[in-house]
């Protein structure tokens, strides 16, 4: 057994345990070296997206089949120090502005004809905002939103346009096949999410 390495085995574990897990072992320490086996195409990114964003060295991606091999060394103490979350300000955003989680392609289900007008309506009227949100997070079928051909795309292209941070659940996106045709915005995972949502005012529609 090599000390100077860690190997983390997050196989078949659902978003976001495959990213914590890899966080905590970060924390922790006491290697030289993580080497960490995923088996989950989103994961995978995730994984490495965590890296980009702690400064951590990827040594190595190697993928056999069905499995990738994330080699990452820990970041020095002045680069973990220098680690901080991406903010993406709105233009015209003030301090604290909030995230706005929609979590259908309408508002309320009474009606699917006039839930998809009021939430066409709705981010029409973000788009007009002197301060608009800070970020627009996409859950369950509200990614259907940012996907080409929707009837909110450029709404939320234009939001995008001014700062506002456009993210996608990639589990959601993954769950309706539809990852290939979002037509805006990022894809993200349950983690910075939940970050997102604690940190600040939110407002949840759908």
């Amino acid at each position: 057994m090599n000390p100077t390495r860690r190997t983390l085995d997050v196989r078949s574990l659902p978003c976001p345990q495959p990213v914590i897990l890899t966080r905590k072992a970060m924390a922790e320490g006491g290697f030289a070296a993580l080497e960490i086996l995923v088996d989950d195409a989103a994961a995978r990114e995730n994984i490495l997206k965590f890296a980009a964003w702690a400064r951590c060295e990827v040594d190595e991606v190697a993928t056999e089949g069905t499995v990738t091999r994330i080699v990452l060394r820990p970041a020095t103490p002045g680069e973990a120090a220098e680690a901080a979350p991406v903010v993406h300000a709105a233009v015209g955003a003030p301090a604290g502005a909030a995230t706005v989680l929609l979590t259908s392609d309408g508002i309320g289900s009474a009606s699917p004809d006039l839930a998809r007008l009021l939430m066409r309506g709705f981010l029409y009227t973000l788009t007009e905002c002197d301060a608009p949100p800070l970020r627009i997070i996409l859950m369950n079928a509200g990614v259907r939103l940012a996907l080409e051909g929707s009837d909110s795309l450029d709404n939320l292209r234009t939001l995008a346009d001014r700062g506002v941070d456009v993210i996608a659940c990639g589990t959601c996106l993954e769950f309706y096949k539809s990852t290939e045709i979002l037509g805006v915005g990022r894809i993200s995972n349950m983690y910075e999410i939940s970050e997102h949502l604690l940190s600040g005012p939110s407002v949840v529609l759908g």
